[in-house]
């Protein structure tokens, strides 16, 4: 059983990112930073969905895929919806909230979201925030912050 949601996809390497936020928070303009960061450094990054995302849980994954009507385009604000390569599904590996002010030390219950049946991690980005949101998640992933069951136990390398 699959149910469409307000909400973009990305797949960036071996991660799948479901993007979720309000109108105009900036969700395209986060996934388009998102895969030109991956692509700069050639890494594989792909669009998958834009606006309307079908999700499906398929053996204990959640499959990400987009709205028939909506596949293969993009929206960028003040030029209006454009076509670009897109795959036709990705494995979904983590959420990423664009809010209007997020938390600044959220609680750890937080970090978890339950979609269809799948935990996923779930981060909170600041809405219009597209290139920094992207830097800070690459940075993340990078350093397999996410992945980490004891963030005490393993803190993240800092470079100041």
């Amino acid at each position: 059983m699959s149910a469409t949601i307000h909400a973009g996809a990305v797949a960036l390497g071996e991660e799948g990112v479901l993007i979720r936020g309000a109108p105009g928070t900036g969700k395209s303009a986060f996934a388009r930073a998102l895969v030109a960061l991956w692509q700069r450094e050639g890494a594989f990054a792909a669009h998958v969905a834009d606006d309307r995302t079908a999700l499906a849980a398929v053996n204990g994954a959640l499959i990400a895929r987009p709205a028939r009507s909506l596949a293969g385009l993009i929206e960028v604000r003040g030029i209006g919806i454009v076509a670009v390569p897109t795959l036709a599904a990705v494995r979904l590996t983590l959420v990423a909230d664009l809010e209007a002010a997020p938390e600044r030390m959220p609680d750890p219950a937080e970090r978890t979201l339950s979609l269809h049946g799948v935990a996923l991690p779930r981060l909170s980005f600041g809405a219009c925030a597209a290139e920094h949101s992207a830097q800070t998640l690459r940075c993340l992933l990078a350093a397999g912050a996410l992945t980490q069951t004891d963030p005490e136990a393993q803190p993240m390398a800092r470079s100041y």
